[in-house]
């Protein structure tokens, strides 16, 4: 049914990985929404918008599109309810890719397949709050041993220097 994050073993505890779908999600979603930056107006546009200009089938298009993050969603085991949520943003933006003009300059400004994969992340993230927890810990204690290490080998080096000199 779904793809658990793989967890990779260290001397500390566990690094947390997303689950592939959700990187694919992201992926997608990123392409879709925000692939070009349009440098004087300062605006990310993706192919959402690019291929939501050609009439009718330009939005049917992008609505399959947004539909793979959906079902992604479902794939990695998200509730009825969060995919509920995914699917009514896929199909506003589709809905108002039909109104001429007002559908392009929605896709320039709402942004559904990103809002689609926030709340996969939101939902993720909860549900593997603590994982996510104890690897921060895990890696947070590993990084203070590093320090605390480098500091004594600075000390040792400036005694050692002075002893030299």
């Amino acid at each position: 049914m779904s793809t658990q994050p793989s967890l990779i073993d260290n001397k500390l505890g566990s690094n947390v990985a997303a689950p592939e779908e959700l990187k694919k999600a992201q992926d997608i979603a990123n392409v879709l929404d925000t692939a070009v930056r349009v440098p004087v107006l300062g605006i990310n546009l993706g192919f959402d918008f690019l291929i939501g200009l050609i009439p009718g089938i330009g939005d049917a298009t992008m609505f399959l599109a947004a539909l793979r993050i959906v079902y992604l969603g479902k794939k990695m085991g998200a509730p009825e309810h969060i995919q509920s949520k995914m699917l009514r943003n896929a199909m506003i933006d589709f809905g108002f890719g039909f109104i001429p003009i007002f559908g392009d300059l929605m896709d320039i400004f709402y942004k559904a397949n990103r809002a689609n994969v926030r709340l996969l992340e939101r939902w993720w993230i909860e549900t593997h709050k603590a994982e996510v927890d104890s690897s921060t810990a895990n890696k947070l204690a590993e990084w203070e041993a590093k320090m605390v290490e480098l500091e004594m080998h600075t000390e040792s080096n400036a005694a050692n220097n002075k002893q030299a000199s």
